[in-house]
């Protein structure tokens, strides 16, 4: 009989002890102009390559308790939290894979893009040498590596998307995206005759579990899925990736979209591919759709497939300068 493994995170209070933060670091917001992130960014880092949260664990235990105990799905979905205990309690990155850092940072007028950028670079570099990130950034045609994620061309890597906003505090969220769900993305035409998809709610449907059935376990699964309806090529599959920031279990705000996302998870189940490709009733842990504008002769599904080691978290420094990480 196989062990259940019960997760089993550190405290706060621990977590907060290994801080690369001085004790009770603030930020000055009243002068954005010498506000430096470089050190809070570090830190988000650091436990965001470690710790999972808590909605993407609960997930993954309900999953795994409604597997057939023995089962190689229900021992892959133990192993995953095994490991989740693990990489929490030793400070270690939860994968190998620490992925494509994606930042999205919101912050109010006064902040120098320019600046937060270079912090947020320096940051990254930091991280890399401190072994919380894998060197994952290398040269398209070479597969050079310069060993810092720094994109050796341009300053593509880290991705970092820019908004502000009317709020006094500042927001930074991080997802490490790992390079096996990148590769089984997928952004279709519609009307596509290859899977009978037409230019309506059904039609995204068949593009969803059309993208699920050719990832099979190849996405590292249970997946998390985000998908764009309308858009361009390139707005589409960005915000495919930002509505997975959205915690598993929170309604879409709009309730025939929140209904739909709920019947195409349970739709995915029944595919019977389950954890890693292994079988079960685990294919996905949460599908999260938005809807946006569209040029009238196109009509886009873009969708961003997220691996079960879901790394995602918020760094916020409110108005007065306390920071958190949620």
């Amino acid at each position: 009989m196989s062990e259940c493994v019960i997760p089993n995170l550190t405290s706060n209070e621990v977590v907060a002890s290994k801080s690369v933060l001085p004790d009770g670091w603030k930020a000055d917001l009243s002068n954005l102009k010498v506000l430096d992130l470089t050190l809070p960014v570090l830190e988000l880092l650091r436990r965001t390559t470690s710790r999972l949260p808590q909605d993407v664990i609960d997930a993954l235990v309900k999953g795994r308790d409604a597997e057939e105990e023995g089962s190689r799905a229900f021992n892959t979905l133990n192993d995953m939290v095994r490991n989740i205990n693990l990489a929490d309690g030793q400070v270690t990155p939860l994968c190998q894979d620490t992925g494509t850092v994606i930042f999205w940072v919101r912050h109010p007028f006064g902040l120098s893009q320019v600046a937060a950028k270079k912090q947020i670079r320096e940051a990254v570099k930091q991280a890399t040498k401190n072994v919380y990130l894998r060197p994952n950034c290398v040269e398209a045609l070479s597969g050079k590596n310069l060993g810092n994620n720094m994109d050796p061309f341009h300053e593509g890597h880290p991705v970092v998307h820019f908004e502000e906003w009317d709020k006094p505090e500042i927001e930074v969220g991080v997802m490490l995206k790992g390079g096996g769900c990148e590769n089984v993305g997928a952004q279709y035409r519609l009307p596509d005759a290859t899977i009978g998809a037409g230019r309506d709610i059904k039609g995204v449907r068949k593009c969803i579990i059309d993208a699920v059935v050719k990832a099979q376990g190849q996405g590292c699964s249970p997946g998390i899925l985000g998908v764009a309806i309308g858009g361009d090529r390139v707005t589409g599959y960005e915000k495919s990736k930002e509505v997975i920031l959205r915690r598993l279990g929170t309604k879409n705000p709009v309730p025939a979209m929140d209904a739909f996302e709920k019947e195409v998870t349970r739709d995915l189940n029944t595919l019977g591919i389950g954890p890693m490709g292994y079988g079960g009733t685990t294919t996905a842990l949460g599908v999260h759709v938005e809807e946006m504008f569209r040029h009238p002769a196109s009509f886009y599904v873009s969708i961003s497939y997220m691996c079960w080691s879901s790394r995602r978290q918020v760094l916020k420094i409110g108005s007065t300068g306390e920071v958190s990480f949620d």
